[in-house]
């Protein structure tokens, strides 16, 4: 079975639909056990008190904000060399979804911030970056609307998503690139000495496999709906000609 099989669309609507069921009931188990444990049965930190506990939610969607702009980047390098049109539906597709990951991150990255810090917002190399991402997943979303002719639109955004990816890499790694700045350093880290104790470890980590799986199933979701949209448009349009 070749992988290239699922840029059909009727095989693709075919598998994501079988394993659709299961996304959503295991996402949401994540995301219910990782929430409640991480927010009421950790303790407080003995430097940032109960702010640290937004670490369940600031975490996983600001990866999950990076990481679906990256999605998008390979499903668009995909169509600019294969052209097949799922790949382009599912990178539409996966944009709102990474509108909605960062501005939770932004804004839970505020609330954090705010006693951390005593301001809102800095002008930090991260926070900018993620800021300027936020951005190019509006121009994303608005050049598709924008366009009528759907292959012109994913051709333009392919090569945004291409540009977007220099501020997706920035946001990922500007606390490695400059050591100044008001961000801390990761939260999950290799090194031990970086990474954030065990106690906080493993409900982070059901949290952001919950936020994972949850945007797979968005993502397939809106794939599927991003097919049968196009296919009414090319059935009315076959009725307009017809009459």
């Amino acid at each position: 079975m070749s992988f290239w099989e699922y840029a059909n669309p009727k095989k693709f609507l075919a598998t994501t639909e079988r394993f659709l069921p299961a996304l959503w009931v295991t996402s949401i188990g994540c995301l219910l056990v990782g929430l409640v444990w991480g927010f009421f049965f950790t303790p407080d930190d003995f430097r940032q008190g109960s702010t640290v506990k937004i670490i369940y939610l600031h975490v996983p969607s600001a990866l999950m904000a990076i990481n679906c702009w990256f999605m998008m980047l390979v499903t668009s390098l995909v169509w600019i060399i294969r052209r097949h049109h799922v790949s382009a539906l599912a990178a539409r597709a996966a944009a709102p979804i990474g509108v909605i990951m960062t501005v939770i991150a932004l804004v839970t990255g505020a609330i954090w911030g705010q006693p951390m810090w005593g301001t809102w917002w800095a002008w930090d190399p991260r926070l900018t970056s993620f800021l300027i991402l936020f951005l190019f997943y509006l121009g994303y979303i608005a050049l598709w609307e924008a366009i009528d002719n759907p292959d012109t639109a994913a051709d333009l955004t392919s090569v945004l998503c291409i540009v977007g990816s220099v501020f997706a890499v920035l946001s990922r790694y500007a606390v490695n690139f400059w050591n100044q700045g008001l961000h801390q350093g990761a939260s999950l880290s290799l090194d031990k000495e970086e990474n954030v104790a065990d106690v906080f470890y493993i409900p982070l980590l059901v949290c952001i496999a919950g936020f994972v799986l949850l945007f797979v199933a968005l993502v397939f979701y809106r794939t599927g709906t991003e097919i049968r949209a196009r296919r009414i448009k090319a059935l009315l349009a076959r009725e307009r000609i017809g009459a």
